[in-house]
């Protein structure tokens, strides 16, 4: 993680690098932490009703069993890579694991005091400033693949909305926070009605000129939400979740 205070810079190849100061990472993992876990050590390792996976770590990355996938993006496995290359111990279970070892919500929570389970929680819990730099890389990587997903005649637009709220640590906070939480918005499986709810539909949406970006990416966001939501299977009912989402992107303008 770098060192310095910045976020955005120009590299000679055109491309940007995100760079944050420790103490700003650090921020925006807490934050993303009680985002998602409430800020608790319980909290990451989770299994929410209605779902048919995983969801662990600060992130709530997402882990399907085996046998088992669905529309959204399994970020999980590729955590426990990334710890890898960065030299974690990790247990050798998690090591061999091909998938989620718990095949249902009923399972994992039968599980919850297992010597697996807290040696896993335990390690997400000692694993924080790891988990965000992580966030940080992905955050990195998904301008390329938005920009190779968005209609030509808007690229340009899409990568200026990304520098300009990237150009805070509160944008870069909100950036970071809604790849995590709703992903890229690249996947085709990742639609309703053939619309999507990731960060590049929430840069498509965002009025140019808005002298407060950061505040104008949560309008566009609460929108893009409540759009996903009107377009969402009725069996799914997530309307009951909307609440919630909206107070978390509103939240961005406040920092």
């Amino acid at each position: 993680m770098a060192l310095f205070t910045g976020v955005f810079m120009v590299m000679a190849t055109g491309a940007f690098a995100i760079s944050i100061s420790r103490e700003d990472a650090r921020a925006i993992g807490r934050k993303v932490w009680q985002n998602e876990c409430n800020g608790t050590v319980s909290g990451l390792t989770s299994w929410n009703e209605g779902e048919d996976f995983a969801s662990l770590g600060i992130g709530h990355f997402i882990w399907y069993p085996a046998g088992k996938r669905g529309p959204f993006d399994e970020s999980f496995p590729k955590l426990v890579a990334f710890f890898a290359q960065q030299h974690v111990d990790l247990p050798s279970w998690l090591l061999e694991a091909k998938a989620c070892p718990w095949n249902s919500r009923a399972e994992f929570t039968a599980a919850r005091e297992s010597s697996t389970m807290i040696q896993l929680r335990s390690l997400l819990a000692r694993t924080i400033d790891l988990q965000t730099q992580f966030l940080v890389e992905r955050l990195q990587t998904s301008l390329p693949k938005m920009l190779a997903e968005t209609a030509p005649e808007n690229r340009a637009r899409v990568q200026q909305q990304f520098e300009r709220v990237g150009a805070s640590a509160n944008g870069c906070y909100a950036l970071i926070d809604y790849v995590n939480f709703k992903g890229e918005g690249v996947l085709h499986t990742e639609r309703y009605n053939g619309q999507g709810w990731g960060l590049l539909q929430v840069l498509e949406t965002m009025r140019p000129n808005e002298s407060n970006t950061v505040k104008e990416f949560s309008r566009a966001a609460m929108s893009i939400l409540r759009r996903r939501v009107e377009n969402s299977p009725p069996a799914r009912h997530e309307s009951r979740w909307l609440p919630g989402w909206l107070n978390r992107v509103n939240g961005y303008s406040r920092g």
